[in-house]
């Protein structure tokens, strides 16, 4: 055995296992898109990704885990190619519109599957630093933080706080934007995310 083996080994069970997630996600997404979410069983994405129950769930022990993975893997993608676009805008409350603008652009367009996978991501948030780092987050914290920390360096925004931290209240009322706009079919998610701008930035204060 040469010294690089051991080293190599855990890599290669990562991959696999990465493929393996890969494969089940996508199996059930596309089940999710032939027959609809609801109507779809555990055991069908098994047999869709050609693997037994026990493997599956292993993995997912529920689908709406399946449809948050799949979900994060696409928005932490997108979040990555839009930040060097937002950093050429001109202020952090441009910066942020045209993030939640896109989020909401995203979020219609998935609006069948917006209420399962919002219900799985309040019942299984954990700090930021607790997470599972196996599996992908959205992508959208991350992208908070790097807003904010260039808004707090140009002086748009408090410093007494982390980036991190104030990245954590924003993502709640993302989260709670959303919510509202799944609760009421005529409401514009495009006005909620708006809404998130001033509150965050100005508060709920009477203006003086």
């Amino acid at each position: 055995m040469s010294p690089s083996e051991p080293d190599a080994a855990p890599g290669l069970r990562e991959r696999k296992r990465l493929q393996t997630l890969d494969l089940l996600t996508r199996s059930a997404y596309t089940l999710f898109e032939t027959h609809g979410y609801d109507s779809v069983t555990m055991e069908q994405i098994a047999a869709q990704a050609g693997v037994s129950k026990g493997t599956l769930y292993n993995h997912f022990p529920v689908k709406e885990a399946l449809l948050a993975h799949y979900f994060h893997q696409e928005l932490a993608r997108s979040a990555r190619d839009l930040l060097p676009r937002l950093m050429k805008l001109p202020g952090f409350v441009q910066r942020l519109t045209k993030t939640l603008h896109a989020s909401a652009h995203w979020s219609e367009a998935h609006r069948a599957y917006m209420a399962p996978y919002l219900h799985y991501r309040l019942a299984t948030a954990q700090p930021a630093a607790q997470d599972d780092a196996r599996y992908p987050r959205s992508g959208m914290h991350t992208l908070f933080a790097a807003l904010i920390e260039s808004g707090q360096a140009a002086g748009e925004l408090r410093t007494d706080l982390s980036a991190a931290q104030l990245a954590q209240h924003l993502q709640l009322l993302y989260l709670g934007a959303l919510t509202r706009w799944l609760a009421d079919p005529r409401a514009s998610l495009k006005r909620e995310f708006d809404a998130v701008v001033s509150l965050f930035t100005q508060g709920a204060g009477s203006p003086a």
